[in-house]
């Protein structure tokens, strides 16, 4: 494979794009809202952490990217429910994990 063919990686910029991960990581693919707190907090403990207590995840700071989420269309769900990605976010989630991936290589 040429470095010419390879597909760009995308740019981490917000704690969405981490969100993003966290969910396309979730073994089912859709998750409750508590299991993707948990999740996002043990992938990205220093982003998740409750200030004062980085033992904690912190809800709140998924709560207004998650609404982002939603109105981009790139999950679909509700709190009460679940979450999942949709074909797009999907597709985000992807570049997302390979951004991630090259990152570990480096």
């Amino acid at each position: 494979m040429s470095y010419g063919s390879r597909m760009p990686t995308r740019k981490l910029n917000s704690i969405n794009d981490l969100i993003l991960f966290s969910l396309y990581s979730s073994s089912e693919g859709k998750c409750s809202f508590e299991k993707l707190v948990k999740e996002s907090f043990n992938r990205f403990p220093k982003v998740f952490a409750l200030k004062g207590y980085p033992q904690w995840p912190d809800a709140r700071k998924l709560d207004r990217p998650l609404r982002t989420l939603r109105k981009r269309k790139l999950i679909k769900g509700d709190p009460k429910i679940s979450f999942s990605l949709t074909l797009q976010g999907k597709k985000i989630a992807q570049e997302i994990a390979r951004n991630l991936a090259q990152k570990k290589l480096l």
